[in-house]
């Protein structure tokens, strides 16, 4: 049987947790600069770690890691 997906947020995710991108809710600068990093609808992730106080969190995307402040992981949901 086949587990469900669920959609959650960005900042809920567990180290070693795989996921794909379902949205990207900011507009401007930041969300262009989220674009322009790879952070767009349909994108696999997975967390590989987080700092000490979970903040940032470092993410593997698209074979490059980036490392973002759960300020900007917020607008991100994750079906995983």
């Amino acid at each position: 049987m086949q587990e469900a997906k669920q959609i959650i947020g960005l900042r809920e995710m567990q180290v070693g947790q795989k996921g794909r991108i379902v949205s990207v809710n900011i507009d401007g600068d930041l969300g262009r600069r989220m674009r322009d990093m790879g952070l767009i609808p349909g994108t696999d992730i997975e967390v590989i770690g987080q700092a000490p106080l979970r903040d940032p969190v470092a993410l593997r995307l698209l074979g490059i890691t980036l490392a973002l402040r759960n300020s900007e992981a917020d607008y991100i949901s994750v079906e995983v």
